[in-house]
C-alpha cells in the first residue's frame, strides 16, 4: 500500500513537471503571439482588416443544431471551452492525485491564491464602489500561468522545483476562482428550458462516469451538445468545458490507462500551441490611439495586477503560517513567496477573457490595454525581483 502510495505521488509530480515545462515555453509563444497582434492591428488602422476579419461569420449546422458566431467568438466560446476543458482535466487531477489532494499540502497555496484574489477584488472596487462599472472586480484577480511559467523558465535553474510547483498550485486554485466568479457574475439572462437540457446531458456523463465508461471520445461527442445548451442557457459556454471535464473518470485500473490523465496529455500542447496563442492573436490586438488615461477602471485593474496580487499572496500566506493554519514549504524563503506574488499580476490570458465578458467597444479596448501593459510591468517587477533581489541576497 505504501509502495502504490509513493509511486502514485511520483507520478503525480512528473505529471506537473511535464506541465511546467509545456506551459513555459507556451508562455513564450504566447508573449510573440501577443505582440505580432499589436503590430498587426496598428499597421492595418487604415483599413480595419485584422478587426473585420475577427467580426466576421461563419457558421455550422448539423440537423436542427447549428451555431453562427463571429470568428471572434468561434475563440472566445468554442476554442475557449476547449481550453477550460484542459483547466478542468487539471483541477480535477490536483484534487484527487496532486497538490490539492493533501489537505496539509494543499492549505498554503489555496491560502495564496485567495489572498491573491480578494485583494485585487477589494482594490478595484476601491475605486470603482458605487459606481457603473463595479462589475469588472474579476478582471484583476486572474493569474496567467504560461506567462509566469515562462519568466521563471528565463530566469534559469536558480529558480527551485517548489516554486514552480507552488505557482502551478497557486494558478490552478486561481483558475478555479475564475470559473466560479464567471459562473455566477459574468452570465446573461438565464433561459431555464436550456439550461435543464444541459443538467440532463450533465447527468448522462455523471451516469457514464459512475458505469467507469473508459472511452473519452464517448464523452467529448456528448459534451459538445453540452456545449450548445449551455452556450444558449445564458451561462458562458465555456462553463461546459469544466463541467465535462469533471465527469470525466481519472482511475480506471491503472494511472497509464486514466481517460482522463490521456485525454489532458492530448489537450495541454493544444492549449499551449494553438489554442491560447489564437485567442492572443484574436484579443490582444488593442488599436493604441491618444493617450492613455488613468480612470478608476484602469486604475483598479492596473493597481490590482501590480500590487494587489503580490500584497494579497504574501500577507494572506504569511498571516497564515503565524496562525498555524498552513505551512511554507521548508525549501522556500519568504522572498521566494514576494516573487511569486510579483508573477501572479500577470494576468493577462484569464483577464482579457473576463474583460471581454465584462466591457464592449472602447472600454474593451481600454481594459485590454491596461491589462496588457500591467502584465508587462508585473512581468518586468518579477523579472528584476528575482535576478536582482533574491538571487544577490542568496550569493552573498
Amino acid at each position: 500500500m505504501k509502495r502504490q502510495i509513493q509511486t502514485t505521488s511520483s507520478r503525480a509530480l512528473n505529471l506537473i513537471k511535464e506541465f511546467i515545462h509545456l506551459e513555459s515555453f507556451g508562455g513564450i509563444l504566447l508573449l510573440f503571439t501577443t505582440i505580432f497582434a499589436l503590430i498587426i492591428a496598428n499597421v492595418d488602422k487604415t483599413s480595419g482588416i485584422y478587426h473585420k476579419f475577427w467580426q466576421s461569420s461563419f457558421g455550422v449546422a448539423f440537423g436542427e443544431f447549428g451555431a453562427s458566431l463571429t470568428m471572434h467568438e468561434w475563440v472566445n466560446d468554442v476554442l475557449m471551452a476547449v481550453f477550460f476543458l484542459s483547466i478542468g482535466l487539471e483541477i480535477k487531477k490536483e484534487m484527487l492525485i496532486g497538490n490539492l489532494a493533501s489537505v496539509k499540502k494543499a492549505a498554503f497555496p489555496i491560502i495564496a491564491a485567495f489572498g491573491g484574489m480578494i485583494i485585487p477584488i477589494c482594490i478595484y472596487f476601491g475605486f470603482n464602489i458605487g459606481g457603473e462599472y463595479i462589475h469588472g472586480f474579476g478582471i484583476p484577480m486572474a493569474t496567467d500561468i504560461a506567462f509566469a511559467l515562462g519568466v521563471l523558465m528565463l530566469l534559469g535553474k536558480r529558480v527551485p522545483l517548489e516554486l514552480k510547483i507552488f505557482l502551478v498550485t497557486l494558478a490552478v486554485v486561481d483558475d478555479l476562482g475564475a470559473i466560479v466568479v464567471i459562473a455566477l457574475f459574468y452570465s446573461n439572462g438565464i433561459a431555464f428550458d436550456y439550461l435543464i437540457l444541459a443538467a440532463v446531458i450533465a447527468l448522462i456523463l455523471l451516469i457514464l462516469n459512475r458505469y467507469n465508461i473508459k472511452n473519452a471520445f464517448i464523452y467529448l461527442f456528448i459534451g459538445v451538445f453540452l456545449w450548445y445548451f449551455v452556450h444558449h442557457s445564458g451561462i458562458h459556454a465555456t462553463i461546459a468545458g469544466v463541467v465535462l471535464a469533471f465527469t470525466i473518470p481519472l482511475k480506471t485500473g491503472g494511472m497509464e490507462r486514466s481517460p482522463l490523465i490521456r485525454l489532458e496529455h492530448t489537450l495541454n500542447p493544444l492549449s499551449a500551441y494553438f489554442i491560447m496563442p489564437v485567442f492572443a492573436f484574436a484579443n490582444a490586438g488593442v488599436t493604441i490611439g491618444g493617450e492613455f488615461e488613468l480612470n478608476n477602471i484602469t486604475l483598479g485593474i492596473m493597481l490590482g495586477l501590480i500590487i494587489g496580487k503580490p500584497i494579497g499572496i504574501f500577507l494572506f500566506t504569511f498571516l497564515s503560517e503565524k496562525l498555524g493554519a498552513a505551512k511554507k514549504p521548508d525549501s522556500l524563503s519568504w522572498l521566494h513567496i514576494l516573487g511569486a506574488g510579483f508573477l501572479g499580476g500577470i494576468g493577462f490570458t484569464m483577464s482579457i477573457f473576463i474583460a471581454t465578458l465584462t466591457f464592449d467597444g472602447a472600454l474593451l479596448e481600454e481594459a485590454k490595454l491596461t491589462i496588457i501593459i500591467s502584465s508587462l510591468i508585473a512581468t518586468i517587477l518579477g523579472a528584476l525581483f528575482f535576478k536582482f533581489v533574491l538571487f544577490k541576497i542568496k550569493s552573498v
